[in-house]
């Protein structure tokens, strides 16, 4: 008899890397695995010997469909750098004793360039010390920033709740625009990529204009460019949208950020936290042309709006946690899957394997000559490559006119008149 997966999600979430979870177990079970573990809140949570058996929650076919469309990460997550092998190998003497007590054969890891620093670390020091356990990456992002893949699960779903999100607030900013000049700014997730941000091109449709100015962190920020720009457009209309990258920078690599709260905080993996962008660059606006300005900062909506999921990406998510339980199982370690692009009409794609060393630690940016030369929008071939991953729907399951989510310890939450009573 085969012996034990496990499993743990990291990183940032979004909307559809449950349903990667429910592809690693259905697979796994499938494929006559004893037991799929799930690690609470990452690597960091199994060092604790914070783990669960997902048999205990995905019982039948409805709770494996309720983890498919439930957002945010069902195991929990963490932000956890491994120190180097040689830098603290009790470390790994102690995930490997964990892996050993589990019976565990397969280690699947569903999160993005750092968690593929983790593959890359626990594949080498099985190698190194002749273990047998099998490490594969299960590839996530919103940010779609992974290298060699041609998209990241999450970010379809990120794309298409941007795409919309855009078109509704340029709707309402047009609201108020009889004899009122007015401009908004919208600040969208990405860092050092600017999918998310270009993504918001896609809201230009037949009824709808789309943003008017789109700033990628792919090109220097340049401020006073930045208000050129505002003031020859607010001679020819009265409302203006536009959507920033919550990572522009300006030319001397600060962030706007930095510049809007005057310093910066990091993560465990030295990443400045980016926030206020908007807020600044719409006071800034204000302050210099004395119009009405609003920021509306996205944010974690980005990555939880599973209500408005691609029905793409939902579907791959699922197929590629599959296909890391396939990959370990034919003898494959130390790699990521990744999504190959077969044709964009109809849209086809399918799965391979790609040696995690080639993409831990990296970073895919958008082509220079997918943004345009004033580098303040993105290009038709932008636009043609995201719109394939936006497309289908996947509606929640509901109950009561409200999403039902699958989650863990649900057991102690009452519902109808018994919580009507409890909370009297």
């Amino acid at each position: 008899m085969k012996g034990n997966v496990i499993v743990g999600q990291s990183g940032g979430p979004t909307a559809v890397i449950n349903s990667s979870l429910a592809g690693v177990f259905k697979t796994a079970m499938e494929r006559g695995y004893n037991k799929v573990y799930g690690m609470r809140y990452g690597i960091l949570g199994f060092l604790d010997e914070q783990y669960v058996d997902l048999s205990d929650y995905i019982k039948n076919e409805l709770d494996l469909e309720l983890l498919r469309k439930t957002p945010s990460c069902f195991l929990g997550t963490c932000r956890y750098k491994l120190p180097g092998i040689h830098e603290d190998i009790e470390i790994y003497e102690k995930i490997f004793a964990l892996l050993d007590k589990l019976n565990i054969e397969v280690f699947i890891y569903i999160g993005g360039n750092d968690s593929m620093d983790t593959i890359k670390k626990l594949s080498d020091y099985a190698l190194l010390t002749g273990a047998t356990q099998r490490f594969v990456g299960c590839p996530k992002t919103i940010d779609n920033d992974l290298a060699i893949t041609d998209h990241t699960p999450g970010f379809g779903s990120a794309a298409k709740y941007i795409a919309t999100s855009t078109k509704e607030v340029i709707r309402d900013a047009m609201g108020f625009s009889y004899k009122k000049k007015n401009v908004t700014i919208i600040e969208i997730m990405g860092r050092n990529a600017g999918w998310l941000v270009g993504s918001s091109a896609l809201s230009r449709q037949e009824e709808c204009s789309g943003p008017d100015y789109i700033y990628l962190p792919e090109v220097t920020f340049d401020i006073d460019s930045f208000m050129s720009n505002i003031e020859e457009t607010l001679k020819k209309k009265d409302v203006i949208v536009i959507a920033v990258s919550e990572g522009i920078k300006t030319a001397d690599g600060t962030y706007v950020s930095e510049v809007a709260t005057g310093g910066a905080s990091t993560d465990a993996f030295g990443h400045i936290q980016l926030t206020g962008t908007a807020a600044y660059l719409a006071s800034l606006v204000h302050q210099k042309l004395g119009i009405k300005t609003r920021a509306v900062e996205l944010s974690s909506l980005q990555r939880s709006a599973a209500h408005l999921a691609s029905k793409i990406d939902v579907d791959e998510a699922f197929a590629v946690g599959g296909a890391t339980v396939k990959a370990a199982d034919e003898g494959s370690s130390g790699v990521m899957v990744v999504i190959e692009r077969v044709s964009d009409d109809p849209y086809q794609s399918t799965t391979n394997v790609y040696d995690v060393h080639r993409i831990a630690n990296g970073e895919k940016l958008v082509p220079r000559e997918w943004i345009n030369e004033a580098g303040d929008y993105v290009t038709k071939e932008f636009v043609d490559y995201v719109l394939p991953l936006i497309k289908g729907s996947s509606p929640p399951i509901m109950v009561e006119g409200l999403p039902r989510h699958l989650v863990i310890n649900s057991q102690g939450f009452k519902f109808g008149k018994e919580s009507k009573e409890k909370n009297k």
